[in-house]
């Protein structure tokens, strides 16, 4: 059974938003970096960029495929995991600690409301 957190709110394609007030935290499940197996390489986007919900912000790299990254919310980018660039393995070993990829302002708190909750998301995945 994977791990997934009730605090977030999940995409169909894999990627999870937490909410912090206006600020959320951005990253792939524990099911996504399962299915990848070991990640050798990450793509995103710089600070300051501007990311749009369900659109690509970014590109991930297994051993086994390569796979686009899709915002589960829009806003502009204020921070991004840079450890990932030297230790990308950090998103197997922890997808939602320390291998978080994006914080993004948050534009529209009401697309929240359209992700699955944990549940729905485990549903998904079983």
């Amino acid at each position: 059974m994977f791990e997934v957190p009730e605090d977030r709110k999940y995409q169909e394609s894999h990627e999870y938003a937490t909410t912090d007030g206006d600020t959320a935290t951005v990253g792939i499940t524990d099911f996504a970096q399962d299915e990848l197996g070991d990640v050798v390489f990450v793509e995103l986007p710089e600070v300051g960029d501007e990311i749009a919900r369900d659109e690509e912000f970014g590109v991930i790299e297994s051993i086994k495929a390569v796979s686009d990254l899709y915002s589960p919310v829009s806003g502009t980018v204020t921070a991004v995991n840079d450890e990932l660039f030297d230790q990308p393995e950090l998103v197997n070993e922890s997808p939602y600690g320390d291998g978080w990829m994006l914080e993004v302002e948050v534009t529209d708190e009401s697309e929240f409301d359209d992700l699955l909750s944990a549940e729905e998301y485990r549903a998904q995945t079983e």
